[in-house]
């Protein structure tokens, strides 16, 4: 499927853009600019002026180079394109988004080109008031602004991310938000316990260089190993994320040193998963972020607070960033008979995930023993 990408210049950035066939953003938008394949449609939106140029095919997949010469480096998301045809341009586009209902922000399906190219073609064309379709809604999620994330499915794009029928499997736009957020392209990514192997999907596709471990791995991607010793060296690792168990409500396998096989009553849990924070502060690199997903737990008519404990832990070796709550779907309590279970005894499920961020700080300068000199100054 081919689909259409909407670049947005100004009058300063859109003769440099015509004149070398390279369309640049910013990282705002370099998550859309990485889903470009070669042979997509490509327009260009001058939003000072209100002209739409198109139609243009893309020569190359989406690029990221932070030394691209073009607007001195600002811009290193980009893809190259060549005219399908002549050259066309329309005015006052931004009418025509607003009754087509779609934003040059929006990725368009084959019919939003198709549609967005006969207009320019024929400015005059007449449009239909039942015109859909046209915007690509799945293909990529949202770059969230606020520490509330939610989205409907586990997996987008064209190609599964993970396993939805593994238990407690890792909604892919999680992973996706974060490294878009704290990573670059070509970055080392570490999921300690991948599970299924989302982290691995998400940043292949994103352009992230990935390496997954599990104590019992689930595919031939995913390196057997205890996330309490991991074979890699001392600040070698862009970003970590860590989807752990919540406890021992989900039995994921019958290995002797899974953490989730002890309940998140008993403190050993969260000392076990203490050591394995030890182990991500060794490996990440100074100034980068772990983001660790956690679900408070209640069960036997008692509540644990298993996130706060988590982040009671972490806060002893890093930095806080945020905390995100991330909604929960597709559970198996998410039924009605749950629901009124809850209702009828007077207890609440889970309606939420923490995603606890955290930094990495920069090592502590050691300037010896430097004798300070106070001076007092009168009014």
């Amino acid at each position: 499927m081919r689909r259409g990408f909407i670049f947005a210049c100004t009058k300063k950035s859109e003769k440099e853009m015509l004149d070398n066939l390279i369309f640049a953003t910013n990282k705002v938008y370099g998550y859309k600019v990485l889903a470009i394949r070669k042979d997509d449609f490509v327009f260009l939106y001058n939003i000072d002026t209100d002209i739409l140029y198109g139609t243009f095919i893309s020569t190359t997949d989406g690029q990221y180079d932070n030394s691209i010469p073009l607007f001195n480096g600002r811009y290193p998301y980009f893809v190259k394109v060549q005219p399908k045809t002549e050259i066309k341009k329309l005015n006052n586009a931004s009418i025509v988004f607003r009754k087509l209902k779609i934003s040059w922000r929006d990725i368009l399906s084959e019919r939003g080109v198709e549609v967005l190219s006969k207009i320019l073609e024929n400015k005059n064309l007449t449009l239909s008031k039942n015109i859909s379709g046209l915007v690509e809604k799945n293909f990529r999620p949202p770059i969230f602004s606020t520490t509330l994330w939610d989205f409907p499915r586990q997996s987008y794009g064209d190609k599964p991310k993970g396993n939805n029928k593994y238990p407690g499997v890792t909604p892919a736009f999680i992973i996706y938000n974060l490294i878009h957020r704290y990573t670059e392209p070509n970055d080392l990514v570490c999921d300690p316990m991948a599970g299924s192997g989302t982290t691995i999907d998400v940043c292949k596709e994103e352009r992230r260089r990935v390496i997954a471990f599990d104590i019992v791995p689930t595919r031939p991607d995913i390196i057997q190993a205890d996330a309490r010793k991991l074979p890699l060296k001392d600040n070698s690792v862009d970003m970590i994320f860590i989807d752990s168990p919540y406890g021992d409500n989900i039995k994921y396998n019958e290995h002797p040193l899974n953490i989730g096989n002890i309940p998140a009553s008993d403190e050993k849990f969260y000392d076990e998963l203490e050591k394995v924070m030890q182990e991500c502060y060794r490996i990440l690199k100074y100034g980068k972020v772990l983001a660790w997903l956690i679900g408070d737990q209640w069960a036997k008519k008692t509540f644990i607070p298993v996130g706060f404990k988590v982040y009671e832990r972490l806060t002893k070796y890093f930095q806080p960033v945020d905390i995100i709550c991330v909604v929960r779907r597709n559970q198996s309590s998410n039924t009605p008979f749950w629901h009124s279970k809850a209702i009828q005894h007077n207890f609440y499920l889970r309606g939420f995930k923490y995603l606890i961020i955290v930094k990495k700080e920069h090592k502590k300068q050691n300037f010896g023993n430097l004798k300070i000199e106070w001076r007092s100054y009168e009014r």
